[in-house]
């Protein structure tokens, strides 16, 4: 069975991988469309933790107008989510695999765009590590 995430490991900090991933994505026109930081929006809630986890919503509208086309209801699975987090002392830098979410629901021409989409995170993670 395939993992529904996909992560590699970091001697970044957090905030560097942010970054770099980042930069790594907005070389293939993905934009992160919203950032949410785990530990700081628990804090605003009265709730202390002590977690590195950071959520990055990323999107390539090009790419999400195209899945949207085929099928309107792959937009339960956009925008696509990428973390940055902290395990076991180590940074990781992870995605949740378009192709595993799509793979009941999605035509074949959906497939294919889903594993563009997969491969080009996939490299984004690995360089901006």
């Amino acid at each position: 069975m395939n993992s529904v995430k996909y992560s590699v490991l970091t001697d970044k900090t957090p905030a560097q991988a942010i970054e770099a991933l980042k930069a790594e994505l907005a070389k293939q026109s993905f934009g992160v469309l919203w950032e949410l930081d785990f530990k700081e929006k628990l804090k605003e809630k009265g709730i202390e933790a002590d977690i590195e986890f950071h959520l990055l919503e990323v999107c390539n509208p090009s790419k999400a107008k195209v899945a949207l086309e085929e099928d309107i209801e792959t937009g339960y699975f956009l925008p696509c989510r990428a973390v940055v987090y902290v395990k076991e002392g180590k940074t990781r830098m992870g995605l949740l695999k378009p192709t595993v979410l799509l793979m009941e629901a999605a035509s074949p021409a959906l497939m294919a765009v889903a594993h563009e989409v997969e491969a080009v995170l996939e490299d984004a993670l690995v360089k901006a590590r």
